[in-house]
């Protein structure tokens, strides 16, 4: 059983050993055997491998075994340097990093994992290259961002029908980040109400911790989940006094560039399109 090989590192992360080196050798050359596996088993074990406990370990066996490219293909995305520069690409990986050792981290407090939640952090930047160029192509906001995340799950997972809501809590967490742009009161308080709004802040924030969003947004966010109605109001009433004094017309972080994509356009764009985007 070729799985064998994958479960191996598995082993090898969890307990902190090295395989012998005649056990080992075997391995580039089984390695094609995996093409034979069902792609839903693959699948598997690769959540089995980075729900460990040692997830940062597994990717690091996995690189050190020459598997972390060629056999998972959520991973080909996670180390695919052809769609950014060098500095996007480390910025990329740090953002990996990060979501690993903070799954690493729930796992050892006993706490429970969202194998959805992870995954879309692997998946982001996959993402976030197709909504860029769809958005490049002439597509409008939330369209381009439906139609990467529909990309990315045919080349990344395949069918992922028979899942239960892996996927749905995948793309409501992708498609809140654009809406975090947005800091106006109809979709603050919507947003703080959704049941994956706390999984899709806490990305949020894991943007901002490498850079990718302004830390200024995601600490926005948390007092407005945390505050009391007054709170939340004197909030609100902030940014509308700040976009006021700038001229803007609609409240929005200032936009960032991400691995080359514009995350915030067209202000005005933006409101309509999610507007749309929350009444359906």
């Amino acid at each position: 059983d070729p799985v064998r090989i994958i479960r191996a590192v598995r082993f090898m992360a969890k307990l902190g050993f090295t395989l012998e080196k005649k056990t080992a050798a075997p391995i580039a050359e089984t390695v094609p055997l995996l093409a034979n596996v069902p792609i839903s088993r693959m699948f598997d074990e690769m959540v089995k491998l980075l729900q460990t406990g040692h997830a940062l370990a597994s990717v690091e066996s996995l690189k050190a075994l020459g598997l972390h490219r060629g056999v998972f293909p959520v991973l080909d995305a996670v180390f695919d340097e052809s769609r950014s520069t060098a500095e996007e690409f480390a910025r990329q990986q740090a953002f990996i990093r990060q979501a690993l050792q903070d799954t690493d981290r729930r796992v050892g407090e006993g706490k429970p994992v969202a194998p959805s939640f992870l995954l879309a952090c692997l998946l982001w930047h996959d993402v976030l290259a197709g909504w860029r160029k769809n958005q490049e192509a002439g597509e409008h906001l939330v369209p381009a961002l439906q139609q990467a995340i529909d990309g990315v799950f045919d080349a990344r997972i395949g069918d992922i029908s028979g899942r239960g809501k892996l996927g749905a809590d995948m793309r409501e967490i992708w498609m809140m980040q654009p809406r975090f742009e947005r800091r106006q009161a109809n979709t603050a308080f919507s947003l703080i109400e959704q049941a994956r709004f706390r999984a899709g802040f806490d990305f949020l924030r894991l943007r901002a911790d490498v850079g990718e969003a302004p830390v200024e947004l995601a600490e926005w966010w948390e007092d407005f989940s945390l505050g009391t109605d007054e709170e939340r109001e004197a909030l609100l009433e902030a940014v509308r006094e700040a976009h006021r004094s700038s001229g803007r017309k609609a409240p929005s972080a200032k936009p960032t560039k991400v691995a080359g994509a514009r995350v915030a356009t067209d202000a005005d764009q933006a409101q309509a399109e999610l507007t749309a985007d929350e009444s359906e």
